[in-house]
């Protein structure tokens, strides 16, 4: 428990235009991966536009580690069907909760915009913002490995009680 920094809620919100690996559509789902961690969610039926609003929880031993999201086709005979894959990358989030004041902040309140850019998998600009004292992130990835396909979540840390938490970082 030592070296784990705390945890990450992600929360797997929906697909947009997902690639159609079955005849008229797919059975998508989302596996996500953090170092020697693999979760997933269910799969939808015959959706390229499947809402999952499922939340996984990660724990976080290194910030510079980022979450590998797949996404697969269900098939019942054959191998499942890749869909493409994204990547979070945790540090600009990080860097929100060392800006001073933030337990001022109201609800809902941006504290951080995060622009797309060749380094991360964002689709449009992503916005941290305040939330019931925490810092939430939601984005909008754009699958690669893929000809269409998007994937929204949002992300959120949570400190773990006896664990090194985010101030261990600061430098």
């Amino acid at each position: 428990m030592e070296d784990i920094l705390g945890l990450i809620k992600l929360r797997i919100k929906r697909g947009i235009n997902l690639a159609k690996r079955d005849t008229f559509s797919s059975d998508p789902y989302v596996v996500v991966k953090m170092e020697e961690q693999k979760l997933k969610t269910a799969f939808i039926r015959k959706n390229i536009n499947p809402e999952w609003n499922e939340e996984l929880t990660l724990y976080v031993k290194d910030v510079a580690t980022p979450i590998t999201v797949q996404v697969y086709d269900k098939d019942t005979f054959t191998a499942d069907d890749e869909m493409g894959d994204a990547f979070i990358d945790l540090r600009p989030y990080i860097g929100c909760y060392y800006l001073m004041g933030l337990e001022r902040l109201p609800d809902g309140c941006m504290v951080k915009k995060i622009q797309p850019n060749k380094t991360n998998c964002l689709a449009e600009e992503s916005t941290c913002f305040w939330r019931n004292g925490c810092i939430v992130q939601n984005m909008i990835l754009r699958l690669k490995n893929v000809e269409c396909g998007e994937i929204e979540c949002e992300i959120e840390w949570r400190d773990i009680p006896g664990c090194k938490g985010l101030s261990g970082l600061r430098s």
